[in-house]
């Protein structure tokens, strides 16, 4: 579909463009969280994507697919939440899986590190997790809260 269909491509582009930014919201609150108000990890990471489905919903919905409003806007965001739920559930299990093993990873690299080994671990951590659940998000979102769009 992406690889054949220029119109699905840039939509692609524009939900990669959005969750980029997403992703920004994502990482600086938790690191905010976590970092400058010691909120637990999990609680931190959970809270942060929160913040980052609501920027994404928003952005997807008025520039991603702008052509998507036979669906009320309440149902399209209840569809959207689900399956950033699921996302955030997929997430929290490879964050909480990988927290650990990579903070150790970082701590024995080198005591010259730019930020704690354990900050550069949960933020590595994050990254792998983000990526696995943008794919998701964005296949099951096409197909399921746009599948109004052509």
């Amino acid at each position: 579909m992406i690889l054949t269909n220029s119109k699905e491509r840039v939509r692609f582009l524009r939900f990669a463009m959005v969750g980029a930014l997403g992703a920004v919201i994502d990482f600086g609150v938790f690191n905010l969280l976590n970092w400058r108000f010691n909120v637990q990890e999990v609680a931190a990471s959970m809270i942060s994507y929160v913040s980052g489905m609501a920027s994404n919903f928003t952005w997807n919905r008025f520039w991603t697919y702008p052509e998507s409003r036979s669906k009320h806007v309440a149902h399209q965001v209840s569809q959207f939440a689900i399956v950033n739920l699921i996302g955030l559930l997929i997430r929290t299990s490879i964050f909480a899986v990988l927290e650990n093993p990579l903070g150790d990873f970082f701590a024995g690299l080198s005591t010259s590190l730019p930020m704690p080994a354990e900050i550069l671990g949960h933020n590595a951590a994050l990254a792998i997790a983000v990526g696995i659940v943008m794919v998701w998000n964005f296949f099951v979102n096409r197909f399921w809260t746009y599948n109004d769009v052509e």
